[in-house]
C-alpha cells in the first residue's frame, strides 16, 4: 500500500502563499493521478485540483482558478500544492490522494496539513 504524509501548511495572513508538499512511500506504483482536497470545520471533503500522471489532465476547482498550482515530481514521489493569494475562505485541513486507473476511487489519504488564513 501506499503512504502519504503532507507537510507545509501553517497560518499565514490574506493575501500571503504557502507550498504544500505530498510524499508517497510504501508501493511503488504508477498513479493515473494525484490529488489534493480540503476540508473546513462542518464541510465535506472537496477536490481542489488534480494532475494526471504525466503532469498532463491537470484540473482546478473554480474557486482556486488563477491562483493555486499543482505540480508534481515523480523522481521524489512528491506532489505540491502552490497556494497563492490566499483568502480566509481556504482555511481547510489539505489531504493528498492517489487514483491508481480510472476505475478507482481516489485513495490513501494522508493525516492532513491545517492551512489557516487570517483576514
Amino acid at each position: 500500500q501506499v503512504q502519504l504524509v503532507e507537510s507545509g501548511g501553517g497560518l499565514v495572513q490574506a493575501g500571503g502563499s504557502l507550498r504544500l508538499s505530498c510524499a508517497a512511500s510504501g508501493r511503488t506504483f504508477s498513479p493515473y493521478a494525484m490529488g489534493w482536497f480540503r476540508q473546513a470545520p462542518g464541510k465535506e471533503r472537496a477536490l481542489v485540483a488534480s494532475i494526471g500522471w504525466s503532469g498532463g489532465s491537470i484540473y482546478y476547482a473554480d474557486s482556486v482558478k488563477g491562483r493555486f498550482t499543482i505540480s508534481r515530481d515523480n523522481a521524489q514521489n512528491t506532489v505540491y500544492l502552490q497556494l497563492n493569494t490566499l483568502k480566509p475562505e481556504d482555511t481547510a485541513v489539505y489531504y493528498c490522494a492517489v487514483r491508481p486507473s480510472v476505475y478507482s476511487a481516489w485513495g490513501s489519504w494522508g493525516q492532513g496539513t491545517q492551512v489557516t488564513v487570517s483576514s
